[in-house]
């Protein structure tokens, strides 16, 4: 089994689960989790970032907290 049939098998999947992963994706679960790891991340970036991009990162951590989880 080489790598295009291992992509494949992967976009099947995707494809016939499509339906249940966008509902896991809206869940609750998904939301704290995606609340932490986004939380971590702006941090990070805020500490070796000028404080003058701080307003910018959280701007982007909104925007891709809003695409994910329940809220």
């Amino acid at each position: 089994m080489g790598i295009d049939d291992l992509v494949n098998q992967g976009k099947d999947f995707l494809d016939q689960n499509k339906d249940k992963i966008e509902d896991v994706m809206k869940s609750e679960q998904v939301e704290d989790v995606s609340d932490n790891v986004l939380d971590a991340a702006a941090d990070f970036v805020k500490k070796v970032a000028p404080e003058q991009f701080h307003g910018t990162v959280d701007d982007v951590r909104d925007n891709v907290d809003g695409a994910i989880g329940d809220k």
